[in-house]
């Protein structure tokens, strides 16, 4: 949002109110509140959420619309075939209906058939999640186009020393909304078979809990575990890099991302990840070179991986960690995604400014 003010264009922003809200507001970003139920199915309700996008599209008199998230859009999509406006949907990853499929996959399908079809562009986070979507008729090769994830700002997220400690005492940190379907549950399983072998070893988990998802991890599960001691709990927070900076090794064994941001800022601070050979989550990991990948939903296999970093000797993890800020330098430096952003709303300005 900022490198399109940059760049000398208007932008609104628009989404269902948070805490974050006064921060857009502060940088200078008009915000307009529209609700968005996270993990409701209500026809009424969703559609509400439509007509009140389409309704702010008009009044702002927007030329160019980019959404992110499934709901975000598909209802933006919507809004903007009605209003015949150009939009750019970033599919950040499939969400739960692809993950745990039902009649809500086969809706969300139809519902993506009948409207990226009209899209300007499509972007896609990964080349699985584009090839589920060509493949299946979703949207046209044509109009797909792959950008690489949403970009790591590098300047801020450093490489950082590791920290000097004990080889049978590493730290492990999860960095993630409190969910089933990002591995938190293999997770706790394999902190506790290493440290059954390495009682020293720490497992943090860092992210929203209780959030509003089908796939939500109560606050009680949480607090058993924390009891229990096979884990610590941090809540969100706006920086995240003192908690990189204490860990050894960064791990998300999701079910399935668009490109996991936790895992490229903890690449660029140069720490070694674990990872679900998943889509997305493939995509951030050199296996055995950068880190490690593991086998879905299998909590023993996460556990030999954990163990594998702990046996490197502290030169090579901190080598493993290494190549992977290069392989996020390489790859991953936000200034290509904020490029290609901005490339495409030039050339749709120079369009307009081509008609008669």
């Amino acid at each position: 949002m900022l490198a399109l003010q940059t760049a000398g264009h208007t932008v609104v922003a628009v989404a269902p109110v948070d805490q974050y809200a006064d921060r857009i507001s502060s940088a200078g970003v008009k915000f307009i509140n529209v609700p968005i139920s996270g993990g409701g199915t209500n026809p009424l309700v969703e559609l509400k959420s439509v007509l009140a996008i389409r309704r702010l599209l008009k009044v702002e008199r927007m030329d160019l619309v980019f959404s992110y998230t499934p709901k975000g859009n598909l209802y933006s999509s919507l809004a903007c075939i009605a209003l015949k406006t150009p939009f750019v949907p970033n599919v950040s990853g499939l969400g739960r209906a692809f993950i745990r499929r039902s009649v809500i996959t086969f809706i969300a399908q139809t519902m993506y058939r009948l409207t990226f079809r009209r899209a300007h562009r499509v972007f896609f986070q990964n080349l699985d999640d584009m090839s589920v979507f060509i493949n299946g008729g979703l949207v046209s090769a044509a109009l797909a186009e792959r950008v690489p994830g949403s970009g790591v700002d590098l300047n801020r997220f450093a490489p950082t020393a590791m920290v000097v400690r004990p080889p049978d005492a590493p730290v492990f940190l999860l960095v993630a909304r409190m969910l089933w379907d990002k591995g938190v549950g293999e997770y706790i399983e394999a902190a506790r078979q290493v440290r059954a072998r390495y009682p020293l070893a720490r497992f943090q988990l860092l992210g929203f809990l209780d959030v509003a998802n089908p796939s939500a991890i109560s606050r009680a599960q949480m607090d058993a575990w924390v009891a229990e001691g096979v884990v610590e709990y941090f809540p969100p927070t706006d920086d995240v890099r003192p908690f990189i900076t204490c860990a050894d090794c960064v791990v998300l064994p999701s079910y399935r991302e668009g490109v996991p941001r936790s895992l490229l800022e903890a690449a660029a601070m140069a720490r070694p990840v674990i990872t679900t050979d998943a889509p997305g989550c493939r995509d951030t990991v050199v296996d055995g070179k950068t880190g490690y990948l593991c086998s879905l939903a299998d909590a023993n296999d996460l556990a030999e991986k954990m163990l594998r970093i702990i046996a490197l000797a502290p030169g090579e993890r901190a080598e493993m960690g290494l190549q992977g800020r290069a392989l996020v330098a390489r790859v991953f430096d936000e200034t290509r995604v904020l490029a290609r952003y901005l490339t495409v709303v030039d050339a749709l300005n120079q369009a307009r400014s081509n008609r008669p």
